[in-house]
């Protein structure tokens, strides 16, 4: 199966909605260069979240975009949280592993204030990088069989 990258995006901390960027650098053991989540942290260096939930939010009304829910990577046309842990992911050179499904929010973000819920905690999903080098909006990226 493969899907698209629609966007990559980074901010420079924790807890703040991300800016799209043209390019993004994905280091083994780091996860983004220049994003305020990227450290050692093995488990949730980068985090995706599939246009498709953007959408549902966009259905209740909220003007809602990539990067709005402080997610690193943008798709579409894949089931990211339908992905076990441990699933790769590939886009060119760079492979990806699916290490956690969803999140625990500890505060809850303005999106939630704003519509009463909030997609990331469910359907996002983060990853580490097995194999570095660059990602842009409009690469393909597709599950590794």
């Amino acid at each position: 199966m493969t899907g698209e990258i629609v966007s990559v995006n980074v901010s420079a901390g924790k807890g703040e909605r991300k800016k799209p960027v043209e390019s993004v650098e994905l280091r083994i053991g780091h996860g983004i260069e220049g994003d305020g989540h990227a450290g050692p942290d093995p488990v949730r260096q980068v985090s995706m979240l599939a246009l498709e939930s953007i959408d549902k939010m966009r259905a209740k009304g909220l003007d809602v975009n990539p990067g709005d829910f402080a997610e690193n990577i943008t798709t579409k046309g894949l089931n990211l949280c339908g992905l076990p842990i441990g699933t790769r992911l590939r886009s060119g050179a760079v492979e990806l592993e699916v290490t956690q499904i969803g999140k625990e929010c500890h505060d809850r973000c303005a999106i939630y204030y704003q519509a009463g819920d909030c997609v990331m905690p469910r359907e996002g999903i983060f990853v580490k990088t097995i194999t570095p080098g660059f990602l842009r909006a409009g690469d393909a990226i597709s599950i590794v069989e």
